[in-house]
């Protein structure tokens, strides 16, 4: 198995560690996970395919100890499961020459994400490509202070202003092309979250943001092997 395959699965999931806490879904040359931030205002799920390994449900309470863990071996590598009585208590990757091995949690301590029973009409489509990503990661990166993007349509214009407020304040403003767009009041999402979740799926050159009247927003990304779908809660006013 390539190590940085399974890198890249958990970077999509755990976004630079606003996801720590996940159950890891194997099935059918498959694997799963789905997650919620700690604050609920993400909630996420992320698969990859060509997973040869055999069926099973793992526990994985500290990512950020198994990504360090990762970093010692080398980039094609081997895993295998310790188990006691049918359960996986830990996990073994080796190279051949070194090993790790890494605890598993059970699984009864990670609690399965809320699963979306009703969701909303997604009445505007923004398209998203490779130099949104790069221009909306920089921006977010250039306002440390700032919490929260915006998107506005005036007059059938959309625009995504990073550091929007009320009064006068830095801001960077990002005009972008719809698909669709029926937004009639400005919304506001978590600026930093989604740096993140563009960051961990930078290598897509095409997607959509989708957004609701109702204050949530949904985006997919497929490319490769993966499948990486996101919905984000608004956040409160500025």
């Amino acid at each position: 198995m390539n190590k940085s395959g399974l890198k890249r699965f958990i970077q999509k999931y755990n976004l630079n560690g606003n996801v720590n806490s996940v159950r890891w879904k194997s099935s059918n040359n498959k694997l799963i996970t789905s997650f919620v931030t700690p604050d609920k205002t993400l909630l996420g799920t992320v698969s990859m395919d060509g997973f040869n390994f055999e069926s099973t449900e793992l526990g994985v309470y500290y990512t950020d100890q198994l990504q360090k863990l990762l970093g010692v071996v080398g980039d094609t590598v081997d895993l295998n499961l310790t188990k006691v009585d049918e359960r996986a208590v830990s996990m073994n990757v080796t190279d051949g020459g070194v090993s790790i091995d890494f605890v598993l949690s059970d699984l009864s301590v990670i609690s399965e994400p809320p699963t979306l029973k009703r969701l909303p009409e997604f009445g505007t489509s923004i398209k998203i490509d490779a130099k949104f990503i790069d221009t909306f990661i920089k921006g977010v990166g250039s306002l440390s202070d700032v919490d929260t993007f915006s998107i506005i349509n005036k007059n059938g214009d959309c625009s995504i202003v990073i550091g929007y407020s009320k009064t006068n304040t830095n801001r960077v403003t990002i005009p972008v092309e719809t698909e669709t767009n029926d937004l009639n009041d400005i919304i506001s999402f978590d600026a930093n979250l989604f740096k993140e979740v563009l960051v961990a799926n930078k290598e897509c050159t095409s997607a959509s943001l989708e957004v609701s009247n109702e204050g949530l927003a949904r985006i997919r990304f497929k490319v490769d092997e993966y499948d990486s779908l996101y919905h984000i809660v608004k956040s409160s006013s500025v």
